[in-house]
């Protein structure tokens, strides 16, 4: 009869812990996830920090039932430790990617909507996940880099500032009007509606090269406007210094040379 009362009285006492536990672990996770919803944190962040909070409050809480009830902690440590290692072996890459999902989304070095270039290609970010990252290509595929490459080499956010530098290099011959070139450069940067009138118009000499002079035009735009304004630069550089008698050196094979700072860079 005595067991029967302890074990009565074991059961009262691991019954009362889990309704108290599983209340206090209610109340750590709303005041955490009023904290990280405060802190700007990603929505996607938060749910894997909430689950992995979560997991680890509810095995603190069964060890403790566990422990009420004169179960062999030990045993259960060294089972739950063997299966856990088991796992995280077999699925170390997995795990690699989670940890470079939570620093993605912990640090933002990209968000979505942002036009990135990676060295596994480059597009608008689409979906940040927990272990894949999804970017759209200017061409409409889906290109999915797993975050642990993301995080671990070199990314550049070609959206990420306000503003972008628009820099266009031209290739002039030696026997052409240098100076009017120049005036030429600087009224097209003026006049294009989508160049910041409130910053730095340049139009320099760059280099003196064998093949001539390259003439350097900048200007900043809003980042959205970076490629359309590059296109009519572009085009209407051509036009006029063909009009002007402004002769752009050429290639052999008589390739007009226009240069641009990123010439091989697809529209963002």
């Amino acid at each position: 009869m005595t067991w029967l009362i302890d074990a009565g009285a074991r059961l009262l006492a691991a019954a009362v812990l889990a309704f108290v536990g599983l209340r206090l672990i209610r109340a750590v996770r709303n005041g955490a996830g009023r904290s990280m919803e405060r802190a700007g944190m990603e929505i996607s962040l938060r749910k894997f920090l909430d689950a992995l909070l979560y997991a680890l409050l509810l095995g603190l809480l069964i060890f403790a039932a566990a422990e009420v009830l004169g179960l062999n902690i030990t045993s259960m440590v060294a089972v739950v430790g063997s299966i856990g290692l088991a796992i995280s072996l077999a699925m170390q890459n997995t795990l690699g990617n989670f940890a470079g999902g939570v620093i993605i989304l912990a640090l933002k070095p990209f968000k979505v909507g942002d036009y990135v270039s990676t060295v596994d290609g480059e597009g608008t970010v689409e979906t940040i996940g927990l272990v894949y990252t999804s970017l759209v290509t200017t061409d409409n595929r889906v290109l999915v880099i797993p975050n642990n490459t993301l995080a671990n080499s070199p990314l550049t956010n070609l959206t990420g500032m306000e503003k972008r530098r628009l820099i266009i290099n031209v290739l002039i011959d030696y026997e052409s009007d240098l100076e009017r070139a120049k005036e030429l450069l600087t009224k097209l940067l003026r006049e294009n509606s989508l160049i910041l009138k409130e910053e730095d118009i340049l139009a320099v000499v760059d280099s003196l090269g064998e093949r001539g002079v390259s003439l350097s035009a900048r200007g900043w735009t809003r980042t959205e406007d970076y490629w359309q304004a590059r296109w009519d630069m572009m085009e209407k550089i051509k036009l006029v210094f063909d009009q002007e008698g402004i002769r752009i050196s050429h290639f052999e094979r008589n390739v007009p040379i226009l240069l641009d700072s990123e010439q091989t860079r697809r529209q963002s």
